[in-house]
């Protein structure tokens, strides 16, 4: 369920589209440099600050911050505190995070195919609601 904020971003998301285009309206939310990196890195079992910040293409830490909470307030992403400090964040992807899943997955299917030395991530994989509900 989405809550004031999240409804608040996305209302005015809506309004600052380029056109009706769904293609077009999709890469204004996702389809910066770093977005769907993150999302990734939730595909890939990440769930901490420190553990994005251990990627390979090392996104900045004001760029990190700053797509969490936009991909939290588009309901994509929740987040809970863990252990004794009220800031420490657990970070896990909502059912609507994890329907881009297929999309990400054609995108790594497409580069695999068509970008000469390309590797997979040995655990990348879509992981079904189940799965992620398990890693909690």
């Amino acid at each position: 369920m989405l809550i004031a904020s999240q409804i608040s971003t996305l209302a005015c998301m809506t309004h600052s589209r380029r056109s009706d285009c769904p293609l077009a309206c999709t890469l204004d939310l996702v389809g910066d440099r770093w977005t769907l990196l993150v999302l990734r890195d939730l595909f890939l079992g990440k769930h901490r600050y420190e553990e994005f910040l251990g990627s390979p293409e090392n996104i900045s830490t004001n760029v990190l911050a700053d797509r969490l909470k936009r991909l939290e307030a588009l309901g994509m992403l929740e987040r809970r505190p863990y252990g004794n400090h009220r800031k420490r964040m657990h970070y896990s992807l909502t059912e609507r995070g994890r329907s881009l899943g297929p999309v990400l997955q054609a995108i790594v299917e497409w580069g695999l195919e068509n970008l000469a030395g390309t590797e997979r991530f040995p655990a990348w994989h879509v992981q079904s609601p189940e799965l992620e509900e398990d890693h909690q």
